[in-house]
């Protein structure tokens, strides 16, 4: 009777912790692999949470660069199941690759505005202020979206800007004007505001004649077709256009 009685307790300890790990959700979880812009970091990481949250077995990693070195990386082979460009022109590179073979769904747009260290020491008022002698200004490098707007909106002003650092990503020039590093820099409204006190917000109406659509987009070959579907849909429905419009992107 000893030995049935140990018997039968060891295969109920045994049961007990089989079922443990079948109801741990983190047993057996998928990776969804998202590439995103930089400016997207806050909100496309505070949406990841969220669709974790209805998603329990699914863990969400991102990779935030400028758009163009993620077209890069995918267009070179990169494993990745989601991409969202902070522009067109980027989408269309990944596009003509055939990394994307489903047209992309434009969901947020953005503009640039200047942002200088708290004070505004050099008291910047205008985008042509950015022109003085001595300025140390730090901006996107040009093949990035908002490098590319920054060009586009200094020719149309007609304003010659001399940078002294062209950066591959706007969290990098955010970064610079925050540690001290440049007087000014161009960056997106959303990542200005995210910054709160940490930068002085100058904006300037010579913008509006720049302004960044973002597409996003399943990767062809992504092994989570049906998860990258879901994660689109959650970015571009009622739920990530109203976290979008809270970090101050425009509907697309």
């Amino acid at each position: 009777m000893r030995r049935v009685a140990v018997v039968l307790i060891a295969a109920a300890v045994v049961a007990a912790l089989g079922s443990c790990g079948a109801q741990n959700p983190g047993g057996d979880r998928t990776t969804l692999t998202v590439f995103a812009a930089a400016s997207l970091n806050k909100v496309f990481t505070d949406l990841g949470a969220k669709f974790e949250t209805s998603h329990p077995n699914t863990r969400v990693t991102f990779n935030f660069a400028g758009s163009s070195e993620l077209a890069a990386q995918l267009n070179q082979g990169a494993p990745a199941d989601v991409f969202a460009a902070a522009d067109t022109a980027n989408m269309g590179k990944v596009t003509k690759s055939g990394r994307i073979t489903e047209p992309p769904e434009n969901f947020a747009t953005n503009v640039l505005t200047i942002v200088t260290p708290p004070g505004n020491p050099k008291h910047i008022a205008a985008l042509a202020d950015l022109s003085r002698p001595g300025l140390r200004l730090v901006v996107c490098a040009p093949q990035v979206p908002c490098g590319s707007a920054t060009q586009k909106v200094a020719a149309a002003a007609h304003v010659s800007l001399a940078p002294v650092s062209e950066e591959s990503a706007v969290t990098d020039v955010l970064g610079k004007v925050i540690s001290g590093e440049a007087d000014a820099g161009l960056v997106y409204v959303t990542d200005a505001a995210g910054a709160g006190a940490k930068v002085v917000t100058v904006p300037f109406p010579e913008s509006s004649g720049a302004v960044n659509t973002y597409p996003i987009a399943a990767v062809a070959d992504s092994k989570q077709a049906e998860l990258a579907h879901q994660f689109e849909a959650l970015v571009t429905g009622p739920d990530g256009r109203a976290a979008l419009a809270r970090a101050g992107f425009g509907a697309p």
